[in-house]
């Protein structure tokens, strides 16, 4: 594992995979590394023409690659929806789905649905988007369902009496409560698919320190130059390039005898390097607090998983 790198990816011919957020960053260099290992690969993006030109780049990056866009906004229940509902009439297997979408550190806003932004999108909009796929990801066998979190989980548990941080909002705590949130929600899942008897591994990674548009989007919408400069000299100099960021995630997604509700990250402190198994807060394997968050997802979006219960 300490050498591990994106030519260890074991070949993924005749395989699907489905990455949001795939129009930039991490989630575009681990569709790109799944394309170049054979895998058929869908960018689910919100934005069409930054997806568009991202299965494009694919395209003309890894000659012979089967790449698609397909739109996905996780931050709208109607658009999960639809993207499932077009998923089960189009395609009869799903053999990877990656949780990579996310937003960080934002102003307060709500999605559509009324969520806080941060909690919606990084957590209910997958919750509800794994839910709504599941069926196809259970008839496919050996299928994984990869989630990423963040080390920043370590600075807050979430409040399960105040999941939409309407008592106040605090933009970093409310990230980390969004990524403790993806820790739980694998957690409960992993115990799941191990209750039912699915072969459906769900694991979760987190990038370390990576340079993406992550960092900068919060101060970018509030027209904060000044802090947005220094955020990306910090970038330049402290931050790994997104292709090592994507590593761990991929490690989850491919490599052999993965283990479900494990946690991948870069190797040196966390932040960067070879992918390896991460640290994480105690509060992120609490079944009582999973079990709770899992409940109080299916209420929010009106997402149940009863294929669970019919294996």
């Amino acid at each position: 594992m300490s050498r591990w790198s994106e030519y260890d990816i074991p070949d993924q011919s005749g395989r699907t995979a489905v990455v949001t957020g795939a129009n930039s960053g991490i989630g575009y260099c681990a569709a790109r590394a799944l394309a170049r290992r054979g895998a058929r690969v869908v960018l689910a993006c919100r934005s069409e023409e930054r997806g568009t030109a991202a299965r494009d780049r694919v395209l003309a990056e890894v000659p012979g690659a089967e790449a698609e866009f397909a739109p996905l906004d996780l931050g709208s229940l109607a658009s999960v929806r639809e993207f499932a509902r077009t998923w089960a009439r189009d395609h009869d297997r799903l053999d990877l789905l990656i949780n990579n979408a996310g937003v960080m550190a934002l102003p307060h806003r709500l999605t559509s649905d009324g969520f806080e932004t941060q909690f919606g999108v990084n957590h209910l909009g997958h919750f509800a988007l794994t839910g709504e796929l599941l069926p196809t990801l259970l008839a496919t066998p050996g299928a994984r369902i990869v989630s990423v979190s963040s080390g920043v989980h370590a600075l807050s548990n979430i409040d399960i009496h105040d999941l939409n941080s309407e008592r106040g909002y605090r933009r970093w705590i409310a990230y980390a409560r969004s990524k403790t949130a993806n820790l739980l929600f694998v957690h409960e899942l992993a115990a799941r698919l191990a209750a039912a008897g699915a072969d459906t591994v769900a694991a979760a990674a987190h990038p370390g320190y990576a340079r993406t548009n992550l960092q900068t989007a919060g101060v970018r919408m509030e027209g904060r130059r000044t802090a947005e400069r220094v955020i990306e000299l910090g970038n330049r100099i402290i931050a790994q390039g997104p292709e090592a960021g994507a590593l761990p995630t991929l490690y989850a997604a491919t490599a052999p005898g993965v283990a479900p509700d494990s946690f991948t990250g870069p190797r040196f402190l966390g932040w960067r390097g070879a992918p390896a198994p991460s640290w994480r807060a105690s509060w992120t394997t609490d079944d009582r607090v999973s079990t709770r968050l899992w409940a109080a997802s299916e209420a929010l979006t009106g997402v149940t998983y009863g294929e669970l219960d019919t294996l």
